[in-house]
């Protein structure tokens, strides 16, 4: 795959990778983190330390015209009254960014996903659409 050579993972990144989806599983409340391509060494890594708990801190802190991976632990009830804790990855597009960035986030998306041993991805044009996320979870879409 020309994906794993083209963008990379530090060590640490890998680490934390593994840290967050272990720590997050039996997590309260949502955690989520924001991931970025660094355009000039095409690592991803961490946009920062932060953790965020509540989504409207996170749609905040996303900016409006450049891709981003989120790492999203979400717990929540199923209709069948079973807690569920899906672990998923947020696929940022903002409809108005870079066709360049656009496209070195779409290249990385499968890889990312793997590396963080993610089962879904959701898509997000917007980030309002976390408001709604819990639905999307629920959903089968």
């Amino acid at each position: 795959m020309s994906d794993s050579r083209l963008y990379t993972f530090s060590q640490e990144t890998k680490d934390q990778l593994r840290k967050f989806r272990l720590g997050t599983s039996r997590a309260k409340n949502p955690q989520a983190k924001i991931y970025q391509i660094d355009i000039k060494t095409q690592e991803i890594r961490p946009s920062s330390d932060e953790t965020y708990s509540d989504l409207r801190d996170l749609a905040d802190e996303l900016p409006d015209s450049s891709p981003r991976f989120v790492l999203l632990s979400y717990p929540l009830t199923l209709p069948s009254g079973r807690l569920s804790v899906p672990y998923v990855l947020i696929y940022y597009l903002p409809v108005n960014s870079n066709p360049n960035l656009r496209m070195s986030y779409a290249g990385a998306v499968e890889l990312f996903r793997g590396t963080a041993e993610v089962n879904r991805v959701l898509e997000i044009s917007e980030a309002e659409e976390l408001e709604s996320i819990e639905d999307k979870l629920k959903g089968e879409d």
